[in-house]
């Protein structure tokens, strides 16, 4: 079942065993005030490729993230989107996105975050190996939304404990995913997206994975995918999912990493329902083909007549 507790007082979000989250939380608070600053009063926009955008918050955003948490947690590495590489070969490593969400934040659309992930990577780690997922926080400033989760501890939603959905079918689903921002051209996500979109309640694409992620912890979505996520995107919601009693896999149903670049959450009960259609589609079975304007129009013309 879904919890939220929008209001709540901030002394009160995060619960007292959340240790390493609670100071953490302080620094996502500090970023999103920063943000929401930014956001009310307008921002230059600069292209970092063809259509991936970056503003002057989300560097500030990082900028401040990484001087907070180098003196929080001195040993930790910080692994940030807009450049911050700090100590990475340290056996605890901050995932960080400063700003979650940067094409809403640029056009004035309300949905964005910061999200901030901590992995444990024990000594004689392989560098291609994927340490554990111990701590994550995300924090939406437009909504004063505080996500926060440590191993073994839960999810918990501005100091209340949240869970996944309990929705059994994918029939009676609502489901999220998100689209490149850049090779577009290059994903098969548009014929996905049709698919469950034929077979669910809907499909929401809000434009911030880390949300996402979120929002299926708590139970607002019962499940997510989307395709050439970074570790930055996904480090901090995949733990809130696993700790709210959820599944995250690839699409094949093979074990979740950081570098995955197909990423399927879901409550736990759609999780083999939603595996299977990933495999019927990638085989090309049973697919709705999505018509063409000539169709559409020829069938628009036969309704009418």
């Amino acid at each position: 079942m879904s919890e939220s507790a929008k209001g709540t007082a901030p002394g009160g979000r995060v619960p007292k065993q959340l240790e390493i989250a609670a100071r953490a939380v302080e620094i996502a608070l500090e970023a999103g005030a920063l943000i929401r600053g930014y956001f009310e009063r307008g921002v230059a926009t600069e292209y970092k490729g063809d259509v991936d955008l970056v503003t002057e918050a989300d560097r500030a955003s990082e900028r401040l993230i990484t001087e907070r948490l180098s003196v929080a947690f001195p040993d930790h590495g910080i692994y940030g989107e807009e450049g911050a590489r700090k100590r990475i070969a340290n056996e605890y490593r901050w995932y960080v996105d400063p700003l979650d969400g940067t094409t809403n934040f640029a056009h004035g659309f309300p949905v964005f975050c910061v999200s901030l992930g901590l992995e444990h990577r024990p000594p004689g780690l392989a560098a291609d190996e994927d340490g554990e997922l111990i701590a994550g926080v995300i924090y939406d400033p437009t909504r004063n939304e505080l996500f926060s989760t440590e191993k073994g501890q839960g999810t918990w939603l501005n100091g209340r404990q949240v869970h996944v959905s309990g929705t059994k079918h994918l029939a009676e689903a609502l489901l999220a995913t998100g689209f490149p921002s850049r090779k577009r051209h290059d994903s098969p996500n548009i014929h996905f997206y049709q698919e469950f979109t034929m077979r669910s309640h809907g499909v929401r694409r809000a434009g911030s994975a880390a949300l996402d992620l979120a929002y299926t912890a708590c139970g607002r979505m019962d499940g997510f995918w989307e395709f050439y996520l970074n570790p930055w995107d996904t480090a901090a919601g995949a733990l809130m999912v696993m700790e709210a009693g959820g599944s995250i896999t690839g699409f094949d149903g093979a074990r979740f990493r950081l570098d995955s670049r197909e990423v399927l959450a879901s409550n736990g009960w759609l999780h083999d329902e939603m595996i299977a259609l990933f495999a019927d589609m990638f085989a090309g079975r049973g697919l709705e083909p999505i018509p063409t304007p000539a169709e559409f129009a020829a069938a628009r013309a036969s309704r009418s007549s």
